[in-house]
């Protein structure tokens, strides 16, 4: 099996006996949430110091950490082209195509992934959050919308306006999780395209798994479903949405955090909701180990 990586950020992924840890709990409070364009490339040194040639699912703690997920996927730039690309699909509650002015974001990162040259379109699937209602429209990065580069796969949220306005291919809505998923198999069925999966969990159901983000409908069986039908092509796969409890340093960071309005976690639920997540990876790097 191709080892794991644990990028040990908040402590909040739990030991795998199998997989390779990467102490960087000293960039926590300078890549969380959100950092200027010069520490995400101070960082990306740090990984390309760290990280083995070839290594399996990475797993990052938070999905306050998505923003990582830019990075290994920058990686595959060695082994894909314009000629020869790839897809990325995005498991998550929120688009993270969001405007971000200060640097790069784990809500903004999508459009830099859309935007690189070997990537041919990145598909996020799950969405419930009104980042893609008709009140946030013009909070979202159109760029990759308009050029046909992006697509939001959608739950509970009237997105007929963006038909409106010619963007109704990029903003596809379903009743229920399991037409979601139906659709999305179905067109993926004859493409051949590698793919690179990134699963945020907050993506799955309450019922599900606890994160420290508002989340959506999926069940587990969603995710092990697309895995198991895609996994022929999946290159490369990371995963986030594991519960840390966080206070920033910086001023601004404490005020972009409040306006997310996460959830406030006991300490008892915190040892409990982080016992099920752990379970919840061995599932997923089961169903992703090759």
């Amino acid at each position: 099996m191709t080892c794991p990586i644990i990028l040990n950020f908040d402590r909040s992924v739990g030991d795998i006996c199998y997989a390779q840890t990467v102490d960087v709990t000293q960039w926590q409070d300078t890549i969380r949430f959100g950092c200027t364009k010069k520490q995400f490339s101070q960082f990306k040194q740090v990984l390309q110091q760290s990280l083995p040639e070839s290594h399996g699912t990475v797993l990052m703690g938070s999905g306050d950490f998505h923003h990582i997920s830019l990075l290994l996927i920058e990686r595959l730039a060695k082994q894909y082209s314009a000629d020869n690309p790839i897809q990325v699909v995005i498991f998550d509650n929120h688009p993270d195509n969001m405007r971000y002015l200060f640097g790069v974001h784990c809500g903004s990162w999508v459009s830099y992934v859309a935007s690189l040259p070997f990537v041919s379109h990145v598909h996020v699937l799950g969405i419930t959050s009104h980042d893609i209602g008709i009140a946030h429209f013009w909070e979202n990065r159109w760029k990759p919308l308009l050029h046909k580069k992006l697509t939001y796969w959608s739950l509970d949220i009237n997105v007929a306006w963006a038909k409106k306005i010619g963007l109704g291919h990029a903003f596809r809505h379903f009743s229920t999780p399991d037409d979601l998923i139906a659709n999305f198999l179905s067109e993926q069925y004859h493409s051949a395209q590698p793919v690179y999966l990134s699963i945020d969990k907050d993506v799955l159901s309450e019922e599900v798994i606890h994160t420290n983000w508002d989340q959506g409908k999926l069940q587990t069986y969603h995710l092990l479903d697309t895995i198991s039908s895609i996994k022929p092509r999946i290159i490369g796969s990371d995963i986030t949405g594991e519960l840390s409890i966080w206070q920033p340093s910086n001023w601004f960071k404490r005020l972009l955090s409040s306006l997310d309005k996460q959830p406030t976690i006991s300490p008892n639920n915190l040892i409990n909701w982080q016992q099920e997540q752990h379970q919840l990876n061995l599932t997923l790097l089961k169903a992703l180990a090759v």
